[in-house]
C-alpha cells in the first residue's frame, strides 16, 4: 500500500477540506456553458459541477491553475516546486502493479457510446465536437515494448470512435507510425481523473523510450501504483477515476477543422489520427476531470512547469551557473522564458539563450537575469532590463529560425527569435558598483526582518 494517497478522489477531498473547492450546484450544459464558467473563473478555486445537463457524472476543472495550488497538491512549498520537479527528473522511481483498483468497478464493453457515458464538454464555438482534454494516454512501442505517457486531445466522433490530435514529432505519433508500418493498430489506454503528479509527469519532455510514469514516482516520492487494463496490454494509474481502452490507427486519418491552441486562437492542422474506444471502466461514483483548452491558466501552466524543468536540467549540464528557468504566463506557457543565472561570465548569458532555444523549439523570447532577481516577479525582471541591459551588446536576434507549427505568427514555419541578457558585467575580478543594491548592512536587515512586527 502506498504511503501517499495517489487517487484523484483524495485530491478532491483535500481541496474540499482546505476550503479550496467551489461547488457549482446550478444546472450547467456541457456544451459551451461549462467551458464559459471555467474561463471566467480561470484563476479562482477549482470548480466542481454537480448538475450536468444530460449526465449524472460530475465534472471538475481548474485544479492546477496556479503554481501555489500545484505545489500544495504535491505537498511542497511553492519556492520548492521547481527543485522538486528537477529532483523527480534526476531520481525517477519505477512503478509497481496492484491486482485491482476502484477504477474498474464499472465496466462498459458493448456498443460503447462515449457521449452517453461521459459528460465531455464542447468547448468553443467553431470546434466540431466535444473534446476530452485531461486524458493521460498510455501506449507502448510495438517493437521494443517501452512505454510512453502523454496527453493529447481526443474528439468524440460518435459511438466509440475518436479523433486524436497529435503533432507529427510527438512520441505517440511515432509509435502509431511504427505500428502502421507493421500493419497494426496501436493499443492505447486513456486515464481520466488523475493525481496531479500523474498529469505533471505526463508532460515531461523525455527521450523516446523513457517512462514518464517513473518521473511521476519521483514526484510522489514512491512508486506509482498501476493496474492492468481489461482488454489491452497496458497499465494505468490505479488511482484514476475513468479509463478508456482501445486503439489508434495512423492509416485512418480524420479531418479536424478548427481547433483551439494554447495561444487562444483557432488553428487548422489538417487530419488527425482516427481511433476507437472498445471498453470503458470507471469508479461507481466517478468524477470526470476536464482541462479548459486554449489560452487558459491550467492548460498553459501544465506545459510550462514541464518545459521549464526539462530545459533547466539540460542547461545545468553544460552551464553550472544556471539556477532556474521560468516559462511565463504571458508567453502562453510555451513561447517566452526567463533564465536565472549566478554571476554569469561574459558570453554565458548569450550561450544560455541559444542553448535554450535549441532545447525547446517553441521558445522565441528568452530573457536572462541574475539570481538576485526573482523570475516570478515581472516588475523585478523589467527592473533588471532597465538597470542592466544594453541593447547594442546584450540583444541576440536570430531571424529565420525554425518555429513550431503552434506559433501564432510563424511564416513557413520560421520566426525571428530574440534573446535579452540583463546581467551585470564582471570587471577585473571585482563587481561593478551597479551590480550591488544599496541597502543597510546585512546583519541589521536580518535582525529587523526577524522582528519587523515589533516596529
Amino acid at each position: 500500500m502506498a504511503a501517499t494517497d495517489q487517487s484523484f478522489r483524495g485530491t478532491i477531498e483535500r481541496l474540499e477540506a482546505a476550503g479550496d473547492l467551489h461547488r457549482v450546484q446550478r444546472g450547467v450544459d456541457p456544451r459551451f456553458e461549462l467551458g464559459a464558467v471555467l474561463a471566467l473563473r480561470d484563476r479562482e478555486r477549482p470548480q466542481l459541477f454537480t448538475a450536468l445537463k444530460g449526465h449524472e457524472m460530475p465534472v471538475i476543472g481548474n485544479i492546477m491553475n496556479s503554481r501555489e495550488r500545484v505545489a500544495r497538491l504535491l505537498g511542497v512549498e511553492k519556492p520548492r516546486l521547481h527543485q522538486v520537479i528537477l529532483e523527480a527528473l534526476d531520481k525517477p522511481i519505477q512503478t509497481v502493479l496492484v491486482e485491482e483498483a476502484p477504477v474498474q468497478e464499472v465496466v462498459h464493453g458493448n456498443d460503447i457510446d462515449l457521449g452517453r457515458i461521459l459528460p465531455v464538454p464542447t468547448w468553443f464555438e467553431h470546434e466540431a465536437g466535444p473534446y476530452i482534454t485531461a486524458g493521460v494516454i498510455v501506449a507502448k512501442d510495438p517493437e521494443t515494448g517501452r512505454r510512453n505517457v502523454s496527453i493529447a486531445r481526443l474528439r468524440l466522433e460518435g459511438g466509440g470512435r475518436v479523433l486524436v490530435g497529435i503533432a507529427r514529432n510527438h512520441h505517440l505519433n511515432l509509435l502509431a507510425e511504427k505500428a502502421r508500418k507493421l500493419g497494426q493498430k496501436l493499443p492505447i489506454a486513456v486515464a481520466i481523473g488523475n493525481h496531479p503528479a500523474v498529469l505533471l509527469g505526463s508532460q515531461m519532455y523525455l527521450g523516446l523510450g523513457d517512462d514518464e510514469y517513473d518521473v511521476v514516482g519521483g514526484l510522489l516520492g514512491e512508486p506509482l501504483e498501476l493496474v492492468r487494463c481489461r482488454t489491452v496490454p497496458l497499465e494505468v494509474p490505479a488511482g484514476a477515476e475513468i479509463v478508456l481502452e482501445g486503439h489508434i490507427d495512423n492509416a485512418d486519418p480524420i479531418e479536424e477543422g478548427d481547433v483551439s491552441e494554447f495561444h487562444g486562437f483557432y488553428v487548422r492542422y489538417g487530419a488527425g489520427t482516427g481511433g476507437a474506444i472498445t471498453c470503458v471502466t470507471h469508479r461507481r461514483d466517478a468524477t470526470y476531470q476536464a482541462i479548459l483548452p486554449g489560452y487558459a491558466s491550467e492548460h498553459c501552466l501544465l506545459g510550462a512547469l514541464a518545459i521549464e524543468a526539462v530545459t533547466c536540467q539540460a542547461l545545468q549540464r553544460v552551464i553550472p551557473s544556471v539556477r532556474r528557468v521560468l516559462v511565463t504566463d504571458g508567453g502562453m506557457g510555451r513561447l517566452h522564458a526567463i533564465i536565472s543565472m549566478h554571476r554569469p561570465r561574459l558570453g554565458e548569458g548569450k550561450r544560455a539563450v541559444i542553448l535554450a532555444m535549441g532545447q525547446v523549439n517553441l521558445f522565441k523570447l528568452v530573457t536572462v537575469v541574475e539570481d538576485d532577481i526573482d523570475p516570478d516577479d515581472p516588475t523585478a525582471v523589467e527592473w533588471s532590463l532597465a538597470a542592466r541591459f544594453r541593447g547594442h551588446e546584450d540583444m541576440v536576434v536570430l531571424p529565420g529560425m525554425k518555429a513550431d507549427r503552434c506559433d501564432p505568427v510563424h511564416e513557413n514555419l520560421t520566426v525571428t527569435k530574440i534573446g535579452l541578457v540583463a546581467c551585470t558585467r564582471p570587471g577585473d575580478g571585482e563587481r561593478s558598483s551597479l551590480s550591488e543594491f544599496a541597502r543597510a548592512p546585512g546583519d541589521i536587515l536580518s535582525s529587523v526582518r526577524a522582528r519587523l512586527q515589533e516596529y
